[in-house]
C-alpha cells in the first residue's frame, strides 16, 4: 500500500506529537523507524483517523515488543474474547454485565502496572466509542518533572525509592484478589527508584505511579507523606501536560517509562470503549 512518508508534529503541549502520513495497518521499516524516533522525542504519540482490527491493533503493537497479557481489574478479567492481550476500558455494559473496566469516573495521575517489578514500557490506547464530551486523556513529561524540581529538593530524593501500591487500580477499586490496607508501608506493591534513567535515551525523569498507598522506602511515615506531596505538587503542574480529545479512530501510544496520565470524568449515560495494548519492558526502572 502506498503511503506518503510519516511525520511528526509537535502539539505544542508538554510533550507529544501527531504522527500523519501513515496506516498503522500496514507501517514499512522506514516508517516504523520514524514512529519509532518520534515516540522517544515526543514520549506521546497520536495516530487519527486509524480503522483497526483486533488483529491489526496487535500487530502494530507487536512492532514494538512482546505484549502483555491484560491485568485482571475491579469487575473480573475484561479481554477481547480470543485476545487476552487487549484490554477493554469502558463504562459500557452489555446483556447487564460490564463489558471493560474503570467506569465513566476521574483516572488520577498514574503510570501503568507500575506496583509490578517489571512494567511495561509502552501502552496503545484505540478509541473505538467516545461520549460528545468529556473523558480527554492527559499526559505528564516526567523528564521536565525532574528538570522542574527546586534544586533543593532534586539533591533530597536522590537515591531514594518509592513503594508502588498495588491496592488500588487508577480508579479508585481495589483490584481483584487484594486485601486494602491504607497503612503504606504494609499495603502489597513494589519498590523502584524515585528518579530514573530512562534505559533508551539516557535521560533522568520522575518514576511516580500513583499518589494513593505511596511510601519512601525506609522514611517514617509522616517525613514520607510530606515529601511525596512536595514532589506531587511540583510534578503535577499544568505546564507539564497535553491532553487529548479523543475521537473514533484515534490511537495513542505513550511511554510507560517517562509519563504519567489521567482521565476526565464523562456522562455515565454516554458509551466509551477502548482497546488497549501493553507492551513489556525489556529492563526494570533503575537509578
Amino acid at each position: 500500500m502506498s503511503q506518503t512518508p510519516a511525520r511528526a508534529i509537535a502539539t505544542g503541549g508538554a510533550l507529544g506529537a501527531e504522527v500523519i502520513g501513515v496506516d498503522l495497518r500496514d507501517v514499512d521499516d522506514h516508517s516504523f523507524r520514524t514512529i519509532h524516533k518520534a515516540w522517544l522525542d515526543h514520549l506521546v504519540l497520536l495516530f487519527r483517523g486509524q480503522i483497526l482490527s483486533d488483529d491489526q491493533l496487535i500487530a502494530f503493537s507487536r512492532r514494538l515488543g512482546e505484549l502483555d497479557l491484560a491485568p485482571i481489574q475491579e469487575t473480573g478479567r475484561r479481554f477481547v474474547e480470543g485476545y487476552p492481550e487487549i484490554y477493554i476500558v469502558s463504562n459500557a455494559i452489555e446483556n447487564g454485565a460490564p463489558i471493560g473496566s474503570l467506569g465513566a469516573g476521574e483516572l488520577v495521575w498514574h503510570t501503568d502496572m507500575s506496583y509490578q517489578e517489571d512494567p511495561p514500557k509502552a501502552s496503545m490506547l484505540y478509541a473505538l466509542e467516545v461520549p460528545p464530551e468529556g473523558g480527554k486523556t492527559g499526559f505528564l513529561n516526567m523528564y521536565d518533572a525532574y528538570q522542574a524540581l527546586p534544586l533543593q529538593l532534586k539533591e533530597r530524593i536522590t537515591g531514594l525509592w518509592v513503594k508502588h501500591d498495588g491496592t488500588y487500580n487508577s480508579g479508585g477499586y481495589v483490584r481483584a484478589g487484594v486485601t486494602p490496607s491504607n497503612d503504606p508501608r504494609e499495603a502489597p506493591g513494589t519498590i523502584h527508584p524515585l528518579v530514573c534513567t530512562h534505559p533508551e535515551t539516557g535521560r533522568r525523569c520522575l518514576y511516580l505511579g500513583r499518589r494513593r498507598n505511596a511510601y519512601i522506602d525506609g522514611l517514617p511515615l509522616a517525613e514520607s507523606e510530606a515529601l511525596l506531596d512536595e514532589i506531587w505538587a511540583c510534578a503535577t503542574r499544568d505546564e507539564l501536560t497535553w491532553y487529548n480529545d479523543w475521537r473514533v479512530g484515534d490511537l495513542v501510544l505513550w511511554d510507560n517509562r517517562c509519563t504519567m496520565h489521567r482521565r476526565d470524568p464523562f456522562d455515565p449515560a454516554a458509551r466509551r470503549i477502548m482497546h488497549r495494548t501493553q507492551i513489556k519492558g525489556e529492563t526494570r526502572p533503575v537509578a
